[in-house]
């Protein structure tokens, strides 16, 4: 929708409420206000609608996380079933649901080995924080109260809560709110494309998993509790790291007794063409966070898995563990995300991303690198990242935000595809099919030529 064109009155109407009343997150209030923001009324497979009649496909699954794709009854369904049976009741008062015990017993169905035990959230945010929280209390169970130090990756994201910002590597979120917190600490990442030179990948992915021994020795060991990182770094630019890089992350932490957790949040349920990003890499977490994917958006509902040694601790504490959220096991978000596992079981979508519709998806994706400003293409499963350079061999960057040009562009020609820094970005449902990819792509590379040509390149 063109921000010059003429809308309707009901549009003007949406962006002036809009305007005047919502907070919008990471905006500049005042620039979206003038502006007015796009008003998506409803929605469908993997197309958006917008309060202007435009079609919009939708390469990012809402925020990487629309996985079954928009407008599938089954969920809805169940939500509504539960919201007559049960709209709400807690599980503090020594209570839990069907919903809620039955979504255990599947998530420990499709989880890694070991990953058994469940405490629900409602964001990736919530779960992140709530992990921090759960392996403190582990290390002082184990006398260890020293042990509180959490080790993450520049780039990261883990989310927006006090503690989550802390985690996340993103710079740009600490100054606002004097973050990050005492004990947090970051290291390198494995951005090969970015900061890897002429060293060969794997000899890079050594490298840098090396950082994190060298962190953890000039803090001591004694007071590192955890690293913690995603499978693929995802709102740090789509950061897809060597073979070699996990294999020696994983010798690392067992060597120096630091418990790993993995960040599935964006990974989780199919995004990699695996059930998790655990099963794609070869990672044995002590503990796991998910949400997006687990409901495909339709619920906000999230969970910290546990392993063995970390969930048997907290059983046999003992004593009541002084954490939880109103909303924790929630009837109906936990109702959606049984729907969920049912489609995503039925319509073999984790299935289909890591096999015909990913390597579609894929091929599409690398025959990108052959235009004037791509430096890069790289993805796995339905992720996929694009490199904007202004040449190809020296890797230079254009001046000015070249990424957030090539959005615009794609707004404009009703694609959603998201910008990094000068990184374009894919994560379409799970669902999409093999013409609606065709279109995906027709539409990714008109929004590239318009880039180009803009900047002269083409």
């Amino acid at each position: 929708m063109s921000q010059t064109a003429q809308i309707s009155n009901q549009t003007r109407r949406w962006q002036e409420m809009d305007a005047r009343h919502h907070v919008h997150p990471f905006s500049d209030q005042a620039a979206l206000a003038k502006k007015g923001a796009r008003v998506i009324t409803h929605a469908e497979g993997v197309y958006l609608y917008d309060s202007e009649g435009h079609k919009i496909i939708d390469g990012m699954a809402g925020l990487w996380c629309v996985n079954v794709g928009y407008g599938r009854p089954e969920l809805a369904e169940a939500g509504y079933k539960a919201l007559k049976e049960l709209p709400y009741y807690n599980t503090f008062f020594q209570t839990t649901n069907p919903y809620t015990a039955e979504l255990g017993e599947r998530l420990a169905e499709v989880t890694p080995d070991g990953l058994d035990r469940f405490f629900f959230a409602n964001s990736g945010s919530e779960a992140n924080d709530s992990m921090v929280k759960i392996i403190r209390y582990y290390w002082s169970l184990q006398g260890k109260p020293e042990k509180k130090v959490f080790i993450s990756r520049k780039q990261a994201y883990h989310g927006v809560t006090m503690t989550a910002a802390s985690l996340s590597g993103i710079s740009a979120m600490h100054p606002q709110a004097g973050l990050p917190l005492p004990n947090h600490a970051h290291i390198d990442f494995p951005y090969w494309y970015g900061m890897g030179g002429d060293m060969d990948p794997n000899e890079f992915g050594v490298h840098i998993a090396m950082k994190l021994e060298e962190k953890i020795l000039e803090i001591g060991a004694e007071n590192v509790a955890a690293f913690v990182a995603e499978p693929v770094q995802g709102a740090g630019g789509l950061i897809i790291p060597p073979d070699s890089y996990w294999p020696v992350i994983q010798e690392i932490c067992r060597k120096y007794d630091i418990l790993l957790h993995a960040d599935e949040v964006i990974c989780g349920f199919g995004r990699t063409g695996n059930w998790f990003g655990s099963h794609t890499y070869g990672i044995v977490p002590d503990t796991m966070a998910m949400a997006k994917g687990m409901t495909s958006g339709y619920q906000p509902l999230s969970a910290v898995a546990l392993g063995p040694r970390v969930g048997d601790a907290l059983h046999n504490a003992g004593e009541e563990w002084s954490h939880g959220f109103t909303y924790s096991g929630h009837p109906v978000a936990s109702a959606v995300a049984l729907a969920n596992l049912d489609v995503l079981q039925k319509d073999k979508l984790v299935e289909k991303a890591g096999g015909e519709i990913g390597e579609h998806f894929q091929k599409h994706l690398h025959a990108l690198a052959d235009h004037p400003i791509v430096g890069e293409t790289r993805g796995v499963g339905l992720l996929g990242a694009i490199e904007l350079v202004k040449d190809k061999k020296t890797r230079e960057r254009f001046e000015g935000d070249t990424g957030g040009l090539c959005r615009d562009h794609c707004f404009e020609n009703d694609l959603i595809m998201r910008a990094i820094g000068n990184t374009m970005v894919l994560s379409p449902p799970l669902s999409i099919t093999k013409p609606e990819l065709d279109e995906l792509f027709t539409l990714a590379r008109k929004a590239l030529d318009a880039t180009a040509k803009d900047l002269g390149a083409m």
